[in-house]
Parts: structure tokens; C-alpha cells; sequence
């Protein structure tokens, strides 16, 4: 099953709304399936293995849970998923992930990832002063029904 997010897949169109071109989907493949999809062809694209394990693109690279695979320019992707899932669905959970190239510089400090030096200092500034938003605590626990 293909869940579109944002942006154009196959012809098929996701709710969301991006600023710059992107591609955003959700993939569940059944042990032994493989999803062959069109992609858009100016677009990069990535497959992040979020439980599963299988292997991505016409090599067939061999892939599980937590990594992220870097893919070219193309106009189809293929992804498929192993004989035997041990995930909670018991499925192969992946996201598709692309975008035209928009060449602006990129610096990472710790979780921030900014276009500048000055931009991650900002960020961590604002992070400390608490001006990034907060959680409610009753978020933070599991909570039990009739709670």
C-alpha cells in the first residue's frame, strides 16, 4: 500500500503542501512484495527503512530498519521486501522521500540542520530560551484508558 503525502507520485497527487517541489510517500509491502513506482525524473530520491527489511533499487540493495538509502536522478523506483518481516505490522515500512535540487549550503550541529553557521547558533539559542514550542506533559507518558 502507497500513502502519498505531498507532491506528485505515478500521476496520483498528495495533500500536502510544500514550499519547493517535493515527494513524500508512505509504502507498506507485504513480505515477499515489491513496489515499482514511477518517480519523477528531475527529482532525487531516498528511501528511509522505517521497520523491515529488504532491498532497494534495480542492484537490489540490501536494506533493514533505520537506514536511509541515497538515490539518483531516475523516473522509477523499486523497493521490495523480504519473505519474512519481523515488525510489529508485519510489514515492510518504508518512506519515499525527494526533490528537485535547491543547492543551499547546509550546516548540522547536534538535531539542527541550517544554512549557515550563525543560523545553528540561532537555533540552539532559541531551543535553550524555549522559544521552539513545548509538549504538554500529559503527551510526554503513556497514559492508561479511563485516565
Amino acid at each position: 500500500m502507497l500513502r502519498i503525502i505531498a507532491g506528485n507520485i505515478g500521476g496520483f497527487e498528495g495533500p500536502g503542501s510544500t514550499h519547493t517541489p517535493i515527494a513524500y510517500a508512505h509504502a507498506s509491502l507485504s513480505p515477499g512484495g515489491q513496489l515499482e513506482t514511477l518517480w519523477p525524473q528531475q527529482f532525487t530520491a531516498m528511501v528511509y527503512v522505517v521497520s523491515g527489511s529488504g532491498t532497494v533499487g534495480v542492484e537490489r540493495r540490501p536494506v533493514t530498519a533505520g537506514q536511509l538509502v541515497v538515490l539518483g536522478r531516475g523516473d522509477a523506483l523499486t523497493v521490495a521486501a523480504d519473505a519474512h518481516q519481523d515488525t510489529r505490522t508485519g510489514d515492510m515500512e518504508v518512506l519515499l522521500l525527494g526533490g528537485q535540487p535547491i543547492r543551499e549550503p547546509v550546516v548540522q550541529h547536534g538535531p539542527f540542520v541550517m544554512n549557515s553557521r550563525q543560523e545553528i547558533i540561532d537555533a540552539i539559542e532559541d531551543f535553550q530560551a524555549g522559544r521552539m514550542g513545548h509538549v504538554p506533559a500529559e503527551h510526554l507518558r503513556g497514559r492508561r484508558l479511563g485516565e
